[in-house]
């Protein structure tokens, strides 16, 4: 678990990071985003103790930072963004380095470099220079490495920076199958889009202030009192239907795009549940039925760029 509780990181006379206060639960993968500058790489920075923070209290795995930084580096993986690589090495040999530097037995490290390989896509490039490598492989090779000694919290800065499709897919899969081993993970990116993929929780973050932090299916639902949509699609039954969307106090006018219909929805999954139900009933022939939830960028512009500007 990660625990940070009224974080404060001041360079000079800027203040970075301010009082900055969040959890990441033992099986959760939690994302931190925000535009540039809001203060994402110096919470990571001092999650990871590679700066001292002003004030504030982090803990990894139950375990103080400030009280013994070595037991947290014991159980914590941190991949940063543009991480620094040794060119002149083979990938193989490039991992061997780093596992032994992590005491893991000789007799172990072949198939554990092996493993690392496979889960993130790079066993043809084994044998290959890691000079050689583009930007994405070099990101997943770094994310191999993060993996050798089997940490139970990662904190990962900008992971899929440079990668390729299939690249990203790939990293998405390692983390959510750290998440599901029980570890806890903590992702900086401002892919807003893939974060609504694989993440459980989201903080979102603006001049070094926390905007909005919880659940992503509570957060997406709707946000700041904002209305979802339900998307429509009947073969018969017009009138019922729209006599039911008339009667209802959670629903707005519906509009048609194309064969679907769309309505404003202020209600929660019950509701929705109880709406496709009278249609049902009263004879409408639902051929599909959806409630549009928001994703992370309309969250970030609705609430994150709104309450800070």
């Amino acid at each position: 678990m990660i625990s940070v509780r009224d974080l404060r990181v001041d360079y000079d006379q800027f203040c970075a990071v301010k009082d900055l206060s969040f959890e990441v639960g033992d099986g959760e993968v939690y994302g931190l985003i925000g535009p540039n500058g809001a203060g994402k790489t110096s919470t990571m920075r001092a999650i990871v103790g590679l700066l001292e923070p002003t004030y504030g209290e982090i803990r990894i795995a139950g375990i103080d930072l400030r009280e013994n930084p070595q037991a947290v580096g014991q159980v914590l993986g941190f991949m940063p963004d543009f991480p620094p690589v040794y060119e002149d090495l083979l990938v193989w040999e490039f991992l061997d380095l780093f596992a032994g530097s992590y005491f893991i037995p000789k007799p172990r490290r072949n198939p554990e470099i092996q493993r690392r390989l496979e889960e993130v896509g790079l066993t043809e490039k084994r044998n290959a220079f890691v000079g050689e490598l583009s930007r994405g492989m070099r990101q997943r090779l770094m994310l191999a490495k993060t993996l050798l000694p089997e940490p139970k919290v990662l904190l990962l800065d900008e992971p899929a920076s440079g990668m390729d499709p299939h690249g990203r897919a790939q990293m998405k899969d390692v983390i959510r199958n750290f998440a599901n081993e029980g570890g806890s993970v903590l992702v900086s990116s401002h892919i807003l889009s893939e974060m609504n993929e694989f993440c459980t929780a989201v903080g979102i973050m603006e001049r070094g202030e926390m905007v909005v932090d919880g659940d992503v299916e509570e957060i997406s639902s709707s946000p700041d009192g904002q209305t979802t949509t339900l998307e429509i699609e009947f073969l018969e039954g017009e009138e019922a239907f729209f006599t039911l969307i008339a009667r209802s106090d959670l629903c707005g006018d519906p509009t048609r795009k194309g064969k679907k219909h769309i309505v404003a929805f202020d209600g929660g999954d019950e509701e929705a549940a109880a709406l496709l139900q009278a249609m049902i009933k009263n004879g409408v022939a639902v051929y599909s039925f959806s409630r549009k939830r928001e994703s992370l960028e309309d969250v970030f512009l609705q609430i994150g760029a709104k309450e800070l500007s």
